[in-house]
């Protein structure tokens, strides 16, 4: 039997809710899920393809079956099935979605555009400027979706292959048999609940390690290791951390290989001009907390000046005195063999993952067969060999594609265009159940120079899956932080900062996203489906179970130096999750404001009953890069409403498919509602061995008024630091060294009450770094004190002329709009 780790599949569909004729099959799936299959020689297709794996959920979905006037319907609580049994026709075939209020379009005929689809992700963002078209998702306003696998390739059980043997297992071949294979997806508005059995059809969302949690550098430049290292420790010196290391091209030779073989774009041997000692090189990027990812190109295959060419020449039956190359052909088990052993021999030198840098077209010598799909397919399950736990780094290669994290989603070119398209682009995978994608954050190429720009796709790249840094080789383009000026490299510096402390969040983000079917970033409207508005916030996407982000993707305005993010609140009560700031959104369909924020800032809003686990960057966390379930952590929490949180951490073992086993979860609580108000750790559950003895906990409540508190271990008082920012509005909790099998409380007698909203020093902010005449601001900041809220009216005619200064002297003084709007945030917020 082979070794080869092969993915887990059950591609045969439970016969009990299955109806057949001689060339047509309907499978009902669950009761908004139909499978539609038509073969001309009614043999129908059982096998797993590149796109579904699991037909065979062990459900028994309700429904009925009747034929009328030489129409079968099928009838679920869902949907409304009407086949005339003939081959699929717009006339014969429809489906009507059931519990559609608001769409005139709930019915699918076949072959019907799919216009009220939410749209999916696209392969990739190579020189895109601004914005390009999606592929399909599996929700839509109209509550269908159709997802055609008609042309996918089967995974078959093989030991021969086009006459080679196959030590794999498994082997993608075409379909015996052409004919139509769908899949509708009738879910209505529950945008959630499809997108999870779009997993469960076509395989979950495998978890990542914990350092692709945190900072990735990448640059396309021609690194020496002595350059790279110096890189490395100046990073260090500016406590900027970073776990992964992103080596392009250049690590392979690529100039210095002769025009005979063609060009350098391929290659696996590494260039010593550059890298003397590669396994030294790669083992001191290990030694600094790094993982090493290496890029190769791999179409022009394995040629005669490559280290590994005569032995992959000799397994391929071809003289490597010869100098024949070993052409690339995913096709064939045999090339497989040596492609991979290729890569084994630099993984043993220290290798951690592939990005495979596919740009080559989408043909193979198979049929229907996309090589970019192969080579994700193969090199995932390949990097899982002997125990290890597999990860890739490549583009997306359709419906599926979710199996193979992570997703680089290419080369965009240096806008606000790009930086604005990227927030939607990323939420709306989600919808596709793609929820990994690392974007080149700061632009790769063209474009131009604009260090607003830069340090806004910083703090996007905060809030994005993977944070990873990349640019071109321009002399101009460096993303170091230290190439900018002051205020941007400060933006920059606190952005990577804030990523690498949320590695608590995200990590639980990521069991989530692995174990429930919830990727990290989600569209608003998978939450609110009735809400119009919610479809409109295409920039903005839930961040988690916690947070809303809305960064920021156009420029400061000039005159109130603030740039705006729109933001919509859904109906509660929310907090700047940074200034603890509240915001009220009182109104059922929620409510819409405008965000205005300096460069530092970045608008995004926690939920009241908030919980937020981060990990401080300090010595007690070690080295600056580490990754490992932190010593100390900060818990934001918000105020408001009771919450719960559990945070999950694991042993760093091999967790692609959750093992419970394995984890180790820690409930945290917020009791808010009553008199005395209490914050719960509860003593960590599972896998205890993988967390530190004991932890400091540093529990900071956001958004609250100066409060007493006490501590308790075990029902016992503690000694704990207690201490209050104002610019914050946070009391925060330390209590150091308490063992993790232990329980914290803390308690507030008297509640947990809202800080007073510092709303008219907010405002007199706003109103000093306004670019407008002097006495404007006196006049404005006057009514303001006196009125509040209501001076806001007033604000769009005031004049700065009086008795004492001649009006000529101050023409054009009406108060922009910009900062009117921008003075009113603080002033409507609670």
């Amino acid at each position: 039997m082979s070794q080869f780790p092969q993915l887990d599949t059950h591609p045969g569909m439970n016969p009990g809710p299955v109806i057949q004729g001689d060339r047509w099959r309907i499978g009902v799936i669950t009761e908004s899920l139909i499978r539609l299959e038509w073969q001309d020689d009614g043999v129908f297709e059982d096998h797993a393809t590149q796109m579904v794996v699991n037909r065979d959920w062990n459900a028994a979905p309700q429904f009925t079956q009747t034929v009328r006037d030489g129409l079968l319907i099928v009838d679920t609580p869902a949907l409304r099935l009407t086949y005339d049994m003939e081959p699929f026709s717009k006339e014969g075939l429809s489906v009507v979605v059931k519990g559609i209020a608001n769409s005139q379009m709930n019915t699918w005929h076949y072959g019907e555009s799919q216009r009220g689809n939410l749209r999916g992700t696209a392969r990739t963002l190579d020189e895109v400027d601004g914005e390009t078209e999606l592929g399909l998702g599996v929700i839509s306003h109209d509550g269908w979706a159709v997802i055609d696998d008609s042309a996918s390739n089967v995974i078959v059980e093989a030991d021969t292959v086009k006459g080679e043997a196959n030590p794999f297992g498994t082997w993608v071949v075409p379909r015996a048999n052409q004919g139509q294979d769908l899949y509708v997806f009738g879910y209505g508005h529950r945008y959630i609940e499809a997108v999870q059995d779009f997993y469960r059809l076509t395989g979950p969302t495998p978890l990542l390690p914990r350092f692709t949690m945190g900072n990735w550098w990448s640059r396309y430049h021609r690194y020496t290791e002595a350059e790279y290292l110096e890189l490395i420790d100046r990073f260090e010196h500016e406590g900027l951390p970073f776990t992964t290391a992103v080596i392009d091209m250049d690590w392979h030779l690529v100039d210095d290989v002769d025009p005979k073989y063609g060009s350098g774009w391929t290659g696996y041997t590494w260039n010593r001009d550059f890298f003397p000692d590669p396994e030294r090189f790669l083992h001191t990027l290990r030694d600094h907390g790094l993982k090493t990812t290496l890029n190769v190109h791999p179409r022009d295959g394995i040629r005669a000046f490559e280290d590994g060419y005569a032995k992959a020449a000799e397994h391929m039956g071809i003289d490597p005195a010869s100098g024949e190359p070993v052409e690339f052909d995913l096709t064939s088990p045999k090339f497989m063999e040596a492609y991979f052993d290729l890569h084994h021999q630099l993984e043993d030198e220290g290798v951690d993952f592939w990005w495979l840098d596919w740009q080559q077209g989408g043909v193979t010598r198979q049929k229907g067969l996309d090589p970019l799909w192969m080579l994700n397919h193969m090199h995932y399950l390949d990097s899982g060999r002997g125990g290890r736990w597999p990860l890739t780094f490549s583009r997306y290669a359709g419906p599926g594609s979710h199996r193979y994290p992570v997703g680089f989603s290419g080369d965009t070119v240096v806008t606000w265009e790009s930086l604005r398209f990227q927030p939607y682009f990323t939420a709306t995978a989600s919808n596709i159940g793609y929820g990994w994608w690392s974007h080149d954050i700061g632009g790769h190429m063209f474009g131009y120079r604009d260090e607003e720009l830069e340090a806004r796709w910083y703090q996007l790249g905060a809030f994005s899956p993977i944070n990873r840094l990349h640019s071109t080789d321009s002399p101009f383009n460096g993303k170091e932080p230290w190439n900018f000026h002051t205020e941007t490299r400060d933006a920059m510096t606190a952005a990577l900062r804030l990523r690498h402390e949320m590695l608590p969040y995200l990590y639980t983000m990521n069991w989530r996203a692995a174990a429930e079917g919830r990727p990290l970033v989600e569209p608003m409207y998978w939450q609110s489906p009735d809400n119009a508005t919610a479809y409109e916030m295409e920039q903005e996407f839930r961040f988690g179970t916690e947070l809303v982000v809305a960064p920021i993707t156009s420029p400061i305005d000039r005159d109130v130096q603030l740039a705006k993010a729109d933001v919509w609140l859904p109906q509660g009560t929310w907090f700047d999750f940074f200034t603890g700031r509240r915001y009220e959104s009182a109104a059922e369909g929620g409510r819409k404001l405008e965000a205005w924020r300096g460069l530092d800032g970045i608008p995004v809003f926690a939920k009241a009953g908030g919980i937020v686990p981060l990990q401080p960057l300090g010595k007690e966390n070690g080295p600056v890069n580490a990754t490992g379930n932190p010593e100390h952590l900060n818990v934001v929490v918000f105020p408001g409403a009771s919450g719960t949180f559990t945070l999950k951490e694991d042993d760093g073992t091999n967790q692609a498919r959750p093992d419970e086993s394995a984890l180790v979860a820690t409930a945290l609580s917020l009791d808010w509602t009553g008199t005395p108000a209490t914050f719960t750790v509860a003593p960590a559950s599972g896998n205890i061995a993988a967390l530190p003895a004991a932890r400091t906990w540093t529990v900071t409540f956001r958004g609250v008024a100066p409060a007493e508190v006490t501590v308790g271990v075990n029902g016992s008082e503690a000694d704990a630091e207690i201490a209050y920012d104002r610019s914050t509005l946070s009391l925060s909790v330390t209590v150091a060294d308490v063992s993790v099998s232990d329980q914290i409380t803390i308690t507030a007698p008297h509640g947990l009450p809202y800080a007073e909203d510092p709303a008219v020093e907010d405002a007199f902010t706003v109103l000093y770094n306004a670019q407008i005449r002097y006495l404007t601001k006196e006049r404005a900041n006057a009514r303001i004190r006196a009125d509040g809220a209501g001076a806001l009216n007033a604000l769009h005619t005031l004049e700065s002329t009086s008795n004492d200064h001649p009006r000529h002297d101050f023409d054009d003084s009406h108060m922009p709009e910009s900062v009117i709007q921008a003075i009113a945030e603080p002033l409507l917020r609670a």
